[in-house]
């Protein structure tokens, strides 16, 4: 790096990590392979502080230890997804500060646990019509029951197979078809019908402004899901009992992670214009330029 560049981009460091107070820290890859960055966000700017190649306990520990005692006590709100080498660096430098998981990312656990329940929904549901044997030809005779049955096998592995997005979505943004094929889901598999109830459930309450209301029904969902006899929700509930304090933070203080989200996909847009980076600093650069109010001096310009 030039020496012009390392004095603004040192100057640039100083002036924006003074008075943070509510930051986003997050990682995004920039290539195939398992290649990140990580990105701490300004909430109250909406613009990216600082970006590292990597990311884990050892690098955010690079964000941590460049900021000044007055920095890290200014720092009041941290956000992001439940990794624990963000929470162990936020207890070791801001013990002070209140950690918040976004709500985001907490349906989205919510989510993949479903969509394994689907899945093993309609691995089993094809082998009930997998074992009827191929379609005869020709028309069926009236009292065939067996057709019957196996035609109703079929059609019942074909819904569940396409019912991603009706499980996903939200009941009042379901069309007509969606509704349908929750309807048949809701009678024929308790299994995963129980499972998208679990998932609305959670997803509801996260919207929740009183925290004490929240606190109550998150209680009430944890010993649900404790029982459901479902494997993945289970699992979901001890990972939601982990990080429960810091669910209840975000719902507290109406929190959450979407500025760095945005972020992360203004960063994904600067590479593929750029057609990739050869060199990763050249592409931190452009980040910081591109992705915060960096006034860089050029000359004879005021």
């Amino acid at each position: 790096m030039n020496d012009w560049k390392l004095l603004i981009y040192q100057h640039f460091l100083k002036s924006r990590l003074d008075g943070l107070k509510e930051i986003g820290i997050d990682e995004t890859s920039y290539r195939k392979g398992h290649k990140y960055i990580t990105v701490v966000v300004n909430h109250a700017t909406n613009t990216v502080v600082w970006a590292h190649k990597g990311h884990g306990k050892a690098v955010l520990t690079l964000f941590m230890e460049e900021l000044t005692q007055e920095q890290r006590e200014s720092i009041r709100v941290v956000t992001g997804d439940g990794a624990k080498w963000i929470t162990s660096c936020v207890e070791k430098y801001l013990p002070n500060c209140i950690r918040c998981v976004d709500a985001f990312h907490v349906v989205e656990w919510a989510m993949k646990a479903l969509d394994n329940v689907r899945r093993q929904s309609w691995h089993e549901a094809k082998s009930v019509a997998e074992s009827y044997g191929k379609r005869r030809k020709g028309h069926p005779k009236a009292a065939d029951e067996e057709y019957a049955a196996a035609t109703t096998a079929r059609q019942r592995s074909q819904d569940i197979k396409g019912s991603a997005y009706a499980l996903g979505k939200a009941p009042e943004n379901l069309t007509t078809t969606q509704e349908a094929k929750l309807e048949m889901i809701q009678l024929s598999d308790n299994r995963l019908y129980r499972a998208y109830k679990l998932k609305e459930m959670l997803r509801l309450l996260l919207k929740m402004t009183n925290v004490d209301t929240a606190e109550g029904e998150l209680t009430r969902w944890v010993k649900w899901a404790r029982h459901c006899r479902i494997p993945e929700f289970v699992e979901l509930q001890r990972k939601i009992m982990r990080h429960k304090d810091h669910i209840l933070n975000t719902i507290q203080l109406q929190v959450s992670n979407a500025r760095i989200e945005s972020t992360n996909n203004k960063i994904k847009l600067i590479i593929r214009r750029s057609f990739g980076f050869r060199n990763i600093q050249n592409m931190l650069d452009m980040v910081l330029l591109v992705c915060s109010n960096l006034n860089i001096p050029l000359p004879n310009r005021p």
